[in-house]
């Protein structure tokens, strides 16, 4: 089974690019981060005609994650009990609750696709809740580890923070900016310490998965690597190769940030025969 994760940055720009591709490349499920529509406005056709059902959380024109695949989706879950919301409050004093999460489970794997705030500046609002929303849901993590042991789990998306110095082009250019700085990278390394594994890191997958599209980033090599996909001992076990998808960041009109992709060995019943 062949999964990725790509913050497509608006599906409806970029939903032809994005079905060629997962033909293409044989894949299985897909998850999407930044779709930035709602579930009327989300272009099912395209992918119905390529052989994908599609399960999506999108709320409005910003945001919004959802799952392409084409093998059953089961167990879908909009959102994790715990998170955060941001903005204005809403009568009852909470905040509002953003599109950035939906798990689904696809042969017995767990999967979550994931759109983690930006943080924007480390004296914003946002930062604080980035910090809180990323804390929550480490500590939902380990208590999914802990209640389904041996259930292969992954997490998969845009993470918006570069964990090590060389995940970034230049890391003097973010002196004092978010993706980098220190609460940041600590609460990614939590989800390592709660037992995850960096299924491409591990196996020594290197490159970078965002380049801005100002100032030449691209052509340049002026990237970073913030997209991941995370997986329990037992997913990471099935791992049988991974892969940077770095051409999708060439071309006419691509997003910003390039698919991630691995793929799993799975048993099936006719494994046997």
């Amino acid at each position: 089974m062949r999964v990725a994760t790509w913050n497509v940055n608006s599906i409806r720009s970029r939903v032809g690019r994005v079905v060629d591709w997962l033909g293409t490349e044989d894949i299985d499920v897909l998850a999407m981060q930044e779709i930035k529509c709602t579930e009327a406005q989300f272009p099912f056709e395209a992918f119905s005609e390529a052989g994908y059902e599609v399960e999506l959380h999108g709320l409005n024109q910003w945001n919004g994650v959802a799952f392409a695949s084409r093998l059953p989706m089961d167990d879908v879950s909009i959102g994790f009990e715990s998170a955060p919301g941001f903005g204005k409050p809403l009568d009852d004093g909470s905040f509002p609750l953003e599109a950035r999460a939906i798990g689904v489970t696809v042969n017995g794997v767990r999967l979550w696709s994931l759109y983690v705030p930006n943080g924007r500046e480390l004296d914003n609002p946002h930062y604080a809740y980035k910090l809180e929303w990323l804390a929550n849901l480490a500590a939902e993590t380990t208590g999914w580890l802990a209640g389904h042991p041996g259930m292969p789990l992954a997490l998969m998306g845009d993470f918006n923070i570069a964990p090590l110095d060389i995940d970034v082009w230049d890391v003097a250019a973010f002196e004092g900016k978010t993706h980098v700085s220190q609460p940041e990278r600590d609460a990614f390394a939590a989800f390592e310490k709660a037992g995850l594994i960096d299924a491409l890191r591990t196996r020594g997958v290197e490159g970078f998965t965002y380049w801005d599209y100002q100032q030449l980033r691209f052509p340049r090599n002026e990237g970073m690597r913030i997209d991941f996909i995370l997986g329990s001992s037992d997913f990471d076990g099935l791992v049988t190769g991974a892969t940077i998808h770095r051409d999708q960041r060439k071309g006419d009109a691509p997003s910003d940030h390039v698919p991630v992709s691995v793929e799993l060995d799975l048993e099936t019943e006719d494994d046997d025969d």
